[in-house]
């Protein structure tokens, strides 16, 4: 199986085990540059864990995962899948944006230093130009001012953005938010939100796995439904939303839409 080198992010019949239970099921999917892809679906679907797995924080059982036509986690030894180098994984990793639901900031750093710290240690970039690139990321998601407020200082939504802009100042080919939103008082998503919306329109490649239905509707270009370990429709917002063809899907959909009705 060859990868298909037009895509960012090409998943083959990808399975994952957690001891005897099959979390993913074999998922097969691709993400093109410049595309959002918003994955749905109930909590325990699989969606978290694919996630992972696209930059390899969770090694997969079964199927191959391609970042830019390149294999992720593995080399094919003639025909043959082995364990990649650890240092060949760190590298394919550096260049994948992760935005947690936790916010993983380093709490004895400010603002800046949080994002200055990865391309400094990681590629070896000139602390100068480390600041001002940060500088730079701070004003982006709206934070110029909170430059050197430690993250106990911030808000949730605020150490979020600090998040996406040290995520961003590593220049990832791809953006994989996991939840970024669902820790946040209902106040502070919207702050979050803004800014993913603006590197959707920038046309950065993003996989967003989030419950904002909002964000899925308006921003993505792509809607894909899972649960139970695959995907069990896809499609554009609109139709996804408008006209799901599965009944699992629109029984998710009616739940989340209308969570009052009967």
């Amino acid at each position: 199986m060859s990868a298909n080198t037009t895509a960012m992010v090409d998943a083959q019949e990808v399975h994952k085990y957690f001891h005897r239970n099959e979390v993913l099921r074999g998922i097969s999917m691709q993400i093109q540059k410049g595309e959002v892809v918003v994955i749905i679906g109930p909590s325990g679907s699989g969606k978290t864990t694919f996630l992972r797995c696209i930059n390899f924080l969770e090694k997969i059982n079964k199927g191959r995962i391609y970042i830019d036509g390149e294999l992720i986690g593995f080399r094919d030894a003639g025909g043959r899948l082995v364990p990649d180098s650890e240092k060949n994984i760190a590298r394919m990793r550096s260049e994948i944006g992760m935005v947690f639901q936790r916010f993983n900031l380093f709490p004895h750093m400010t603002a800046l230093q949080n994002i200055m710290e990865a391309p400094m240690q990681v590629k070896g970039v000139p602390r100068e130009q480390a600041e001002t690139r940060a500088r730079a990321l701070l004003a982006k998601v709206g934070l110029a001012d909170k430059a050197d407020a430690y993250p106990a200082r911030l808000s949730g939504g605020q150490q979020q953005r600090v998040a996406i802009a040290r995520a961003l100042a590593m220049d990832p080919k791809i953006m994989l938010f996991d939840e970024a939103t669902s820790a946040l008082d209902p106040e502070l998503v919207g702050e979050v939100l803004k800014v993913m919306r603006q590197l959707a329109l920038e046309g950065m490649t993003m996989a967003v796995v989030t419950h904002e239905m909002s964000f899925a509707r308006d921003v993505a270009d792509r809607v894909i439904f899972m649960d139970g370990g695959v995907i069990v429709e896809q499609g554009k917002p609109a139709d996804i939303f408008s006209n799901p063809r599965e009944e699992r899907t629109r029984s998710f959909l009616r739940k989340v839409l209308e969570p009052d009705a009967s």
